[in-house]
């Protein structure tokens, strides 16, 4: 994620902030659920389009399992399943 283009950092720093204040659920534009206890933080900056998946644990702790620079309209079945992966290894 530190590799992100320098705006889209920034906005991630932004909805984090929000995370901390609201909870893990901000909502659109700034999160969004994909399912079975993931989300995804959507950010933007005048570089691109990046997204984070991350998962919530008890005491409303975050794990950012999988950053990635969008390219396409949908997120990426194979970043998907690099980030179900990862949350499954957690929760063993």
């Amino acid at each position: 994620m530190l590799a992100f283009p320098e705006s889209v950092l920034a906005n991630f720093l932004h909805i984090a902030e929000l995370i901390e204040e609201h909870g893990p659920t901000v909502g659109m534009p700034f999160t969004r659920g994909l399912g079975a206890g993931l989300f995804e933080m959507r950010a933007r900056g005048k570089e691109g389009i990046a997204r984070v998946i991350y998962c919530c644990l008890a005491g409303r702790e975050l794990v950012m399992l999988n950053a990635f620079v969008k390219k396409t309209q949908k997120t990426p079945k194979k970043e998907l399943a690099l980030a179900r992966k990862r949350m499954k290894e957690l929760l063993k």
